[in-house]
């Protein structure tokens, strides 16, 4: 069994999707972060068959929720305060992001005035759509 040192204080992101952790690495901007982070790649678990798991050192502040949300709402958010698991948090898709992905409509506003943000709000729950506040495109393709 692979051993990685506990957390004091700081976030277990668990239930990744198997070979999802990078892109969430980088979707939530941790590598520009100076505290520690673990990510476990391919972990056996009994209810995903692989997964995978990042362990962040810090604050909730670290991680932006909505973001997770949208990139796999289906993770769960442990936070570890005193070494151990003081809260869990389920997440779901957020009604709203902001520049979190870009519209592609090239007759888009957004494509014209850089400096206005990329607001897509959830339009199809169940299909998990977004669609574009500015021009309505949809935007599903995270998955």
């Amino acid at each position: 069994m692979l051993n990685i040192s506990g957390l004091q204080e700081g976030i277990v992101l668990d239930h990744i999707e198997a070979g999802k952790s990078l892109d969430i690495y980088y979707h939530l901007g941790l590598d520009k972060l100076e505290c520690q982070v673990a990510i476990i790649k391919n972990a056996r678990s009994n209810k995903m068959g692989r997964k995978d798991i990042i362990k962040i050192e810090g604050g909730l502040d670290t991680v932006d929720l909505k973001v997770l949300g949208y990139i796999d709402h289906n993770i769960t958010v442990n936070i570890i305060r005193g070494d151990r698991i003081a809260e869990k948090r389920a997440l779901k898709l957020p009604k709203k992001i902001t520049n979190v992905i870009q519209c592609k409509n090239p007759r888009c506003i957004t494509s014209i005035e850089q400096e206005l943000p990329h607001i897509f709000y959830l339009a199809d729950e169940k299909a998990e759509v977004y669609r574009c506040q500015y021009c309505e495109e949809k935007y599903s393709e995270f998955k």
